[in-house]
């Protein structure tokens, strides 16, 4: 059986520099959002996340190989660079997940009435 846990946590206890992130522990998946100003725009994070993680569960992309790129990623980040994204990294084995993850996000966010432009400059912010 599965089992989904999401959790708010201060940006800095994040894994790396990320607003979100997921893990796998057998069948129970744990999601890790930054605390932001409102649970609206923590959903929108946790939604990206969830999607993405069940999608690369189904597609045989695994935990390791998504880490593995993702903290390579962010070693090699340039100084001047705090808005891409691994997942946008054409490069990424999830690339096609986050992207799909993205898709739902914006919809969510667009029905929430949360302007993705400022939800986007609250995260750089973080």
């Amino acid at each position: 059986m599965l089992d989904i846990h999401i959790k708010t946590v201060k940006h800095s206890k994040q894994r790396y520099p990320t607003v979100g992130d997921w893990l796998w522990h057998g069948q129970t998946l744990t999601i890790f959002v930054s605390e932001m100003c409102n649970w609206r725009t923590e959903s929108l994070i946790a939604i990206h996340e969830l999607v993405e993680a069940l999608l690369c569960k189904d597609q045989d992309v695994t935990q390791k190989e998504v880490d593995a790129f993702d903290m390579e990623y962010e070693s090699a980040r340039r100084p001047d660079d705090w808005v891409s994204e691994p997942g946008d990294d054409p490069t990424a084995p999830y690339h096609e997940q986050h992207k799909f993850a993205t898709v739902i996000e914006r919809l969510l966010c667009m029905e929430l009435g949360v302007k993705w432009h400022e939800y986007e400059k609250l995260i750089q912010e973080l």
